[in-house]
């Protein structure tokens, strides 16, 4: 998962978006509004700063009355028409349309359509990760289609059968990279574990080869609940095999590529992107990194937790060697000359390395932090972690802190060394290095 760093520029933040959109997949379009419910959190709010990528807007209004807005760049400035004071909302309702060139996919042939990351791209939203709000979101497909979307489909007793109209609602709050929609021709399997409505769709698999793709889905739901000390966040879950190259988290469902889901059939034991992805929901959508600068927070957790869910599910041997594979991209990239500390000071533009420091060498670090504390302090202190940051913002110094208080043990030389300053690993990491 990639991103950029932005954050808002006014004192108001939205707390809940309701968007009713018209998708048409033939043409590649979305037209619709957004009421946005902006609330002065901290002080006095004159104006509300919005990222909209390449959307056009089209009128911006408070109770039917008109408001002055600019759209410069990808930000839209919405000047409210008097303060707004400390611990009040105001609802703003803004037209627009866009034909995405990012952010949404359109696949015509095999009618489909489904968001890649950067919502801000086919909705107008403060898309930084500690900007938490709940959804409501009403989409009008041009055609019959099965769809998914962030949160509950309010019409659940037909999710099985196509229609051209839904809505989802989403009721914990979650940061807007997290909203998103897929839809599409797409066969439907569904099961249910732990009180949890389980649905696997795809398009060129049958039923039975979707529930085998996802066997173990209720297994890593229980699995992930167990680690994290506090259950499954929601009350549905769905994977999507979609056509191209995709693997994302989104707030309650999945979107994977249908060539992975197909080889799956051939190789059940590739369960390390699904499991990855399925860990998000809890580390990345639950527990969230405070700014983009602190994303191994979200990416290291869901590597590592899905080698944890490797060993659990295939063995020891089957872990280490995920931890070996984390290891050795890092050295590659340590060896290059590209090491660096797990929180960054601008995450603006990563590049390959930057994401092999948060993803590979971030799961090292904990896989390390195990091998250090031992299972059960370590286990217990994940749990405690998880339960006190969960459906909140975290940093770097929170984690540690949470690990602290849990284990009793002072951390702060293990984090000086891996977390903060890579050239103690230089000149420790030959020397010491594990070879499990």
């Amino acid at each position: 998962m990639t991103g950029l760093l932005v954050a808002a520029l006014a004192a108001a933040t939205v707390t809940h978006y309701s968007a009713a959109l018209d998708v048409r997949i033939a043409a590649g379009t979305i037209g619709g509004h957004v009421v946005l419910t902006a609330n002065a959190a901290a002080v006095d709010a004159d104006r509300v700063v919005l990222d909209a990528g390449d959307i056009a807007i089209d009128a911006v209004t408070i109770g039917r009355r008109p408001v002055t807005f600019t759209k410069s760049g990808t930000r839209l400035v919405i000047e409210l028409p008097a303060t707004l004071r400390h611990g009040h909302t105001a609802r703003i309702d803004a037209a627009y349309h866009v034909e995405p060139k990012r952010g949404v996919r359109f696949v015509k042939d095999a009618g489909q359509a489904y968001t890649i990351f950067s919502t801000s791209q086919w909705l107008p939203c403060i898309d930084a990760p500690d900007q938490k709000a709940t959804l409501d979101l009403s989409i009008r497909f041009d055609t019959p289609v099965i769809a998914v979307g962030s949160g509950d489909d309010v019409d659940r007793g037909a999710a099985s059968r196509a229609r051209t109209t839904y809505r989802w609602v989403t009721r914990r709050p979650v940061s807007t990279y997290v909203f998103g929609f897929a839809a599409g021709r797409y066969a439907v399997a569904s099961d249910s574990r732990a009180g949890v409505r389980l649905m696997y769709l795809g398009t060129t698999v049958t039923v039975d080869e979707l529930r085998s793709i996802f066997r173990d889905t209720g297994d890593m739901i229980e699995f992930f609940a167990e680690k994290a000390g506090t259950p499954y966040p929601s009350r549905t879950y769905t994977q999507v095999l979609a056509t191209g190259s995709v693997e994302q988290e989104v707030e309650e469902f999945t979107l994977l590529s249908e060539s992975y889901g197909r080889g799956l059939l051939t190789d059940p034991t590739d369960e390390w992107l699904q499991a990855h992805e399925l860990a998000h929901q809890w580390w990345g959508n639950g527990v969230t990194c405070a700014s983009w600068n602190e994303f191994w927070l979200n990416e290291a957790f869901a590597t590592f937790m899905a080698d944890a869910w490797k060993e659990r599910r295939f063995g020891r041997a089957m872990y280490l060697h995920e931890i070996d594979l984390s290891r050795t991209r890092y050295e590659r990239v340590r060896d290059a000359g590209h090491d660096h500390p797990l929180v960054y000071e601008s995450w603006d533009h990563p590049t390959a390395a930057d994401r092999t420091i948060v993803y590979q060498k971030g799961a090292y670090v904990l896989h390390l932090l195990r091998e250090q504390l031992g299972d059960e302090p370590f286990w217990r202190g994940i749990r405690d972690y998880t339960r006190q940051y969960m459906n909140r913002s975290v940093t770097t110094t929170d984690f540690q802190q949470a690990m602290e208080r849990s284990t009793g043990v002072d951390l702060s030389a293990f984090f000086a060394r891996w977390v903060a300053h890579p050239a103690s690993e230089r000149q420790l990491f030959g020397s010491e290095r594990r070879r499990d």
